[in-house]
């Protein structure tokens, strides 16, 4: 095959290949700005997409309820992030590509307003009930105790909490049963997991955190620290006078910004009834006669 015809092949090909492209993906892929929820109303899983990124659990034996994610109108959820299940994500939180809040196994998952779950973010828990019955310690009140199961709070208790204004950097893992509090900074690829971080930390990048431990408000865990006992977490330094003191400040700007700007870019996810006539004119095509 001579260059001219070759040229015209690959041309072809490539032509075809988008065409295809465009055919099996739906442009309204992916979720942005909510169609404005209520204050605590779930978003439904949009039904059409054939990979939906946003939808329920399923029902097993250590999670009998089945439960779509709560997200708040302003915020973003990026095509190629994932929701699942019982997760809340509030007012204007950016969630990046690649970045998953999973509540199919510990429940449930809370990202408080203007936080930021940076791309390749993972959070996840273990499971807080088997056969119905509370398992201790997996889940923690609002204002970071640790819960029994036997505790009356436990029912509204989570088994990941994420404060406001809370930064979770590239490669995160937020592993329930985990608490971070508000204005907190976890730098990239760290993992806290059977942790609590106190208000104003802020974690150096490749940091591990675990054991139980509980990190003091206004503490700096230095980068690549492996934090697993509680003499451990006592001993860290203060954040202020730190090289991360004011990090978290800039980062929550920024991401807030992100946020707001990629919501406006129109990937919204289409209403009900937009779905229902999409499924409508397709039964339409496909029942004609050639």
């Amino acid at each position: 095959m001579d260059r001219k015809n070759y040229q015209l092949l690959t041309g072809i090909i490539a032509i075809a290949g988008i065409a295809i492209l465009m055919t099996i993906i739906p442009q309204s892929y992916g979720q942005g700005n909510v169609s404005q929820p209520q204050q605590g109303e779930q978003v439904a899983p949009n039904s059409s997409q054939q990979w939906p990124n946003i939808h329920e659990n399923v029902i097993t034996d250590f999670n009998s309820n089945v439960t779509s994610p709560s997200i708040q109108g302003s915020a973003f959820i990026h095509p190629f992030a994932v929701v699942i299940g019982n997760c809340y994500i509030g007012q204007n939180v950016l969630v990046a590509p690649t970045a998953v809040c999973r509540g199919d196994e510990g429940t449930p998952l809370y990202i408080g307003p203007f936080s930021n779950m940076q791309d390749g973010v993972v959070i996840h828990g273990l499971e807080t009930t088997v056969d119905d019955n509370n398992l201790d310690d997996r889940r923690f009140a609002s204002n970071g105790d640790r819960l029994l199961g036997n505790d009356t709070r436990f029912d509204d208790g989570y088994s990941v909490y994420v404060g406001e204004n809370v930064s979770l950097a590239h490669g995160v893992l937020i592993h329930g049963p985990a608490y971070v509090g508000n204005n907190t900074f976890v730098g990239m690829e760290s993992l806290v997991f059977d942790a609590k971080l106190g208000n104003d930390v802020a974690v150096g990048v490749s940091s591990t955190i675990t054991g139980g431990v509980e990190v003091a408000d206004d503490k700096f865990v230095p980068p690549g620290s492996v934090i697993t006992t509680q003499e451990e977490a006592d001993a860290l330094p203060e954040r202020v006078g730190s090289a991360y003191e004011n990090i978290n400040t800039a980062v929550v700007h920024v991401n807030e910004k992100l946020a707001e700007g990629y919501g406006e870019l129109g990937l919204e996810m289409p209403s009900a009834s937009e779905r229902e006539n999409v499924m409508e004119g397709g039964m339409l095509e496909t029942s004609r006669t050639p």
